[in-house]
């Protein structure tokens, strides 16, 4: 899932170098939606990996 949301962080950054700002915005978008979605993920399993140790 990270490596999505480096995929379209890039294409934001390439559409907006070559001045696509609504292709831009939306590529940046879902770059970040899917940024939050990993880092929750990342909590998540964090969180159920961890084991009690006695």
């Amino acid at each position: 899932m990270l490596r999505w949301t480096i995929t379209f962080i890039i294409l934001a950054l390439i559409a907006a170098l070559f001045g696509f700002g609504g292709i831009a915005a939306g590529a940046a978008g879902i770059a970040k939606i899917l940024f939050f979605i990993f880092v929750v993920l990342f909590i998540i399993s964090l969180i159920r990996g961890r084991k009690k140790i006695l």
